[in-house]
């Protein structure tokens, strides 16, 4: 990674996040870029002087490069206009997450930009925490997918530096399907593919969970290995036979764990 960007909107979960992401960015010495998108009403002075606070501490904490812009518009498209000037390879976004009926209603913003932009996105759960992120205890990485052929390769080359960073990482490759069903061959050669993308810096496995619902089959499994898993990682798809961009958004609502989406498409 050579550019980290960090939304910020100084709440309790945007300012988490932005830990996280300067603790990524001096582990794999990146550029990091605080930015604030101004909403209507809000004081660009006040802003400004906040900006720089976060900028300094960080500096002055984490002994790193990093910068901050403040930005003016609508979220998505001053965001899109930011991408293409500063190309970072990954976006760090806080999210509070809810669960319920409220789910839908939470984490708008994070669920836009998973949705309306190419570069891969970062969800930082406000009670996430890096250092129990980078345990030793914590080294399960969750990669779900539908196993459909990747048209853009590259795609998991950012989980793969995320999971360098932590102590001896372990990657499963998660994929749920239908009791009584066999998987189809191009699956099995894409699975295997996968599996060959992370050997042999990082040990990886397979793993099957059998369900009706992808959403049921990927949080039964994490319920089942909530002691040491520290990240899921899903593949956000404009189209998809099981995992969506609906089951990526509704992953970002409420999961309690960092959560990182990639896109399988190029920007």
């Amino acid at each position: 990674m050579k550019t980290i960007l960090a939304l910020v909107d100084f709440s309790d979960a945007s300012t988490n996040a932005v830990s996280f992401a300067a603790e990524l960015s001096k582990r794999s010495s990146a550029r990091l870029i605080i930015v604030n998108i101004l909403q209507k009403g809000e004081s660009e002075d006040e802003t400004t002087n906040k900006l720089k606070s976060i900028e300094s501490g960080l500096k002055k904490y984490f002994d790193l490069k990093c910068e901050s812009l403040l930005a003016h518009g609508n979220l998505i498209t001053t965001l899109k206009k930011i991408i293409t000037v500063q190309q970072p390879d990954l976006i760090v976004m806080g999210t509070k997450g809810a669960s319920g009926l409220k789910k839908i209603l939470i984490g708008s913003n994070t669920v836009n930009v998973i949705a309306k932009t190419k570069v891969p996105v970062l969800v930082i759960p406000e009670v996430a925490r890096f250092e129990i992120f980078s345990n030793k205890g914590k080294n399960r990485i969750v990669l779900a997918t539908d196993l459909d052929l990747l048209e853009n390769e590259d795609a998991l080359g950012i989980l793969k530096e995320i999971a360098l960073l932590i102590i001896e990482p372990k990657i499963k490759v998660l994929s749920v399907r239908p009791r009584n069903t066999s998987l189809p061959d191009l699956k099995k050669l894409e699975r295997n593919f996968l599996l060959s993308l992370f050997n042999p810096e990082i040990e990886s496995e397979r793993v099957t969970v059998f369900s009706s619902s992808v959403m049921a089959g990927i949080n039964f499994y994490l319920n089942q290995k909530n002691t040491d898993t520290g990240l899921i990682a899903m593949i956000s798809r404009d189209s998809s036979q099981l995992v969506q961009k609906h089951y990526t958004r509704e992953m970002a609502s409420h999961t309690h764990l960092p959560l990182l989406v990639l896109h399988d498409s190029k920007i």
